[in-house]
């Protein structure tokens, strides 16, 4: 496969060429910003080579020699692959004119790649390549249900808003391609069961699949049936978040629809089989009663997300200013969540080393990682190899069977060490560098996608969406929060951020005795 020029010393070659500007000098003299520059460098060489040049769509994975893709791609891969061009030309490591190249490519594919016609939503699989809807799974020959999914067509319609703003001559192609895209199809207006407002569901098929599904006329009115998932998104720290503020940025949802999703589980016996029992309050947003939980661990409260990991809690903030316009939610939250990382890592788990989230398994394949407590899934999203549940008294309810064990061989993944940048850089810059100098999870296309720190076992790939992440980042602390600005709008902080502002969480340094 063709590639661009990407690495470092390509990119000298296209600065002295082509008088590509120097990178963005928001960050230039702090600690630790050259680091950071050649990181972004070696992770943008991973995704040039997963990159089909013809048709500028990602692979979902590349070995870590950077010579061998995967047959497959999703939409948020390629809302990952766009917001990392972007990126990637802000900081210099590519000139204006391959950004554009690229991006414009990737935008032709999107116009004429196969969708649902009743939400302009994408599929979920599609070959790189060719841009062809799989309905055969390329590595087994096993079927595919081709399915739409709501978070990835979230990521997705966020990069075209990215582009539309950073790339002015491609900006009526993403806004068309963007506005085509209906999320009130995913939005469930009576929402789950339990709770007091509307909230949207996993995604559809078109045609019922094997296994659980819900046959209902298409939430956006369109006249057609849709085969829904039987669950909901209705975590509030989740990563389907993003679908749910593009749905609400385009007035396609109300805004009322954060009120659609749990904080934690409702307190009491009937929810003991959640990993803690909460402590917080109910709270009222415009008439909507609303359980403000939140659980302990290690002098802290906050709100968990669902299984424990970084990706879930964080992987939102790099695009949507939470921090900002959640002033008593997620402002208090996202450090927090940091803060429970790093202390299990370092000091619950002894690891040496921190940032759990769900990543290539070390041993082969992929595995969820996360930590247990900190997540709401009762057998949990575990933090090693070993598979270690920890399982707590729920006081009154059930008596816990595993409070206190000996964790295993530890799997880290840096792209969530990534994520927690703007809340701990010192913290995170060094235990990224204990990662590439000690642990040598470190290639050609920047970290390895995970470690098991106890037995040194890397795996030795590179997935696009964790590069993506990892890219968006860096990008964001070298830049000043440059995607951040891209993506907002006056009608999306219109639309948002009242409902954002008001949310009061029940999240506090200092554990509820």
């Amino acid at each position: 496969m063709k590639r661009w020029l990407s690495t470092v010393a390509a990119a000298g070659i296209v600065a002295a060429g082509l008088g590509m500007s120097a990178p963005a000098a928001a960050d230039q003299g702090r600690p630790g910003s050259d680091d950071l520059e050649r990181w972004a460098a070696d992770t943008w060489a991973s995704l040039d080579a997963m990159t089909d040049e013809s048709a500028g769509l990602p692979s979902d994975n590349v070995t870590g020699d950077l010579e061998t893709v995967g047959a497959y791609t999703s939409p948020t891969n390629i809302g990952g692959y766009l917001w990392s061009t972007v990126t990637a030309r802000d900081l210099g490591i590519i000139d204006a004119a391959e950004a554009h190249e690229r991006m414009a490519t990737t935008l032709d594919t999107l116009e004429v790649l196969e969708r649902n016609d009743a939400s302009g939503m994408y599929y979920n699989w599609y070959d790189p390549s060719t841009g062809v809807k799989l309905t055969t799974w390329p590595d087994s020959g096993d079927p595919v249900h081709p399915f739409l999914s709501t978070v990835d067509n979230g990521w997705l319609a966020a990069s075209l808003r990215i582009v539309r703003e950073a790339e002015p001559a491609l900006a009526d192609q993403a806004d068309a391609l963007y506005e085509s895209m209906d999320f009130s199809a995913f939005f469930n207006p009576e929402g789950a069961p339990g709770l007091p407002a509307g909230t949207n569901r996993g995604g559809f098929w078109e045609v019922a699949p094997p296994g659980c599904s819900v046959e209902a006329p298409m939430y956006n009115g369109s006249g057609e049936t849709a085969f829904y998932t039987c669950h909901h998104y209705d975590t509030t720290v989740s990563e389907s978040r993003i679908a749910t503020y593009l749905g609400i940025a385009n007035g396609e949802i109300p805004a009322t629809a954060l009120y659609g999703t749990h904080r934690t589980m409702p307190p009491g016996c009937d929810w003991a089989w959640q990993e803690q029992l909460p402590t917080g309050a109910y709270r009222t947003y415009d008439g909507f009663e609303v359980w403000e939980g939140a659980y302990t661990y290690a002098g802290m409260s906050f709100v968990p997300s669902w299984g424990g990991s970084m990706f879930e809690a964080l992987m939102p903030d790099l695009l949507v200013p939470e921090t900002k316009w959640g002033p008593r939610s997620w402002r208090v939250n996202h450090p927090i969540t940091v803060a429970v990382q790093k202390h299990h890592g370092l000091e619950e788990a002894g690891y040496g080393a921190w940032g759990f989230s769900p990543a290539s398994n070390p041993f082969g394949g992929y595995a969820e990682y996360g930590v247990d407590l900190a997540g709401m899934r009762s057998d949990g999203y575990t933090s090693d190899v070993e598979k270690t549940d920890v399982d707590i008294d729920r006081p009154g309810c059930t008596e816990g069977t595993n409070p206190d064990p000996e964790f295993g061989d530890g799997v880290v993944t840096p792209h969530a060490s990534f994520l927690a940048l703007p809340y701990d850089r010192e913290g995170v810059l060094a235990n990224l560098r204990h990662l590439e100098d000690d642990l040598g999870a470190y290639g050609p296309g920047g970290f390895y996608d995970a470690i098991a720190v106890g037995s040194g076992t890397v795996a030795e790939r590179y997935l696009s969406l964790d590069q993506s992440m990892i890219m968006a980042a860096i990008g964001n602390e070298l830049t000043g929060d440059t995607l951040k600005r891209y993506f907002v709008d006056k009608e999306m902080e219109k639309r948002l951020r009242p409902a954002m502002s008001a949310q009061v969480f029940s999240s506090e340094w200092r554990a509820h005795e």
